[in-house]
């Protein structure tokens, strides 16, 4: 039996994006949000969804000084039906209680984490976009709170679950995108926060990705912490290589998100009877491979994008173009099976949605 959810509808409904409408993402929020608090010794309380607004916070707040803050990324579709899926829930909430045990976060109980979800889109649903790309995006994320300038964990914390109605994460879509692997800079090391999605790990991301940017490259492609030889991810998504025929990425270490797309595609490609490797794979030997045109396929993977082409990879002075700058079929399988699968247009056959 879960918690009761007291619910507070808003009297002063906003203005939804029409039909069409371009939408940015992460731009654009909902009428409500979930909300729910942890005393020490009383553990997670007071479950609620209210009206979307700002709420008073203490400048001294733990957050803002000692970083304990971790959050989650998943979607709502709509469905050609007009039922609505969620993709894979369960293991959104499992992962966050990862990434709070990484950081001294009480844990929270994943069935109701999906059961609050549920309902907060379900108040919300009218906010759902149905266009091609587009879905409501949910950010989950939990925030340390005590008023307390000291380094310890904090005794208090406040749980949130908002809403943004959004398009495609990337202005171009599954175009393929130009990476630019970052060889100064270090994301991660193993023993850190590297498998943690907390707030600090893309805080400290921002330079490379600014640099790249100057560069003209869309996202950085990130190298491990010690000898800065192995491929880890990429900014915003793990990476995946179709290498003589066999996917490929980098096997999770540690100092890798967990990535849930990622899970989905190495699922998907041994249900197709697909070679799937989980290794380690240096920046040379992506480098040799593209050469020798072994290397057919590269892509990103995350909830945002889904699968996100890589046509060009820069390193140090050497740049290789994959598959001549198009969509490869197996990128092109995996975003029409997952996206078919979200939008309910694809049997799911391995059971990854649940509906609202």
């Amino acid at each position: 039996m879960f918690p009761i959810i007291t619910i507070t509808e808003t009297t002063s409904p906003k203005a939804k994006p029409t039909p069409g409408q371009p939408l940015p993402f992460g731009k654009y929020f909902t009428d409500h949000m979930f909300i729910m608090d942890y005393v020490n010794g009383q553990g997670w309380i007071n479950p609620r969804i209210e009206p979307y607004a700002p709420f008073p916070i203490e400048p001294s707040t733990m957050v803002f000084h000692y970083g304990q803050a971790v959050f989650e990324g998943l979607k709502a579709y709509r469905c050609l039906d007009g039922s609505v899926n969620l993709f894979r829930p369960m293991l959104n909430y499992e992962r966050i209680n990862n990434s709070n045990d990484r950081l001294v976060i009480p844990k929270l109980d994943p069935e109701f984490c999906v059961h609050a979800t549920k309902e907060l889109v379900n108040l919300d649903k009218e906010w759902i976009p149905s266009g091609e790309e587009e879905s409501l995006y949910i950010r989950p994320f939990v925030i340390a709170t005590d008023p307390f300038l000291g380094v310890r964990a904090s005794d208090t914390y406040r749980f949130m679950i908002i809403l943004s109605p959004s398009g495609a994460y990337y202005s171009q879509g599954i175009d393929p995108v130009k990476i630019y692997v970052e060889d100064k800079y270090v994301r991660a090391v193993r023993g850190g926060t590297g498998f943690a999605k907390c707030a600090g790990n893309y805080g400290s991301s921002l330079i490379a990705q600014e640099i790249a940017h100057k560069k003209g490259y869309v996202q950085v492609l990130w190298l491990d912490g010690i000898e800065q030889k192995y491929i880890e991810e990429v900014g915003s998504m793990n990476i995946l290589f179709v290498i003589d025929g066999k996917l490929v990425t980098p096997a999770l270490n540690g100092s890798i998100l967990p990535g849930i797309t990622r899970r989905s595609c190495i699922e998907l490609a041994k249900s197709l009877g697909m070679e799937v490797e989980e290794r380690s794979i240096s920046i040379d030997e992506l480098i040799e491979t593209g050469k020798t045109g072994r290397l057919s396929e590269v892509f990103g993977s995350g909830t945002a994008a889904v699968i996100s082409p890589v046509g060009e990879l820069k390193y140090e002075e050497k740049a290789i173009t994959i598959n001549n700058n198009k969509i490869g079929p197996v990128e092109q399988l995996f975003y029409d099976t997952i996206t078919g699968i979200q939008k309910g247009t694809v049997e799911d056959k391995l059971g990854w949605m649940t509906k609202v």
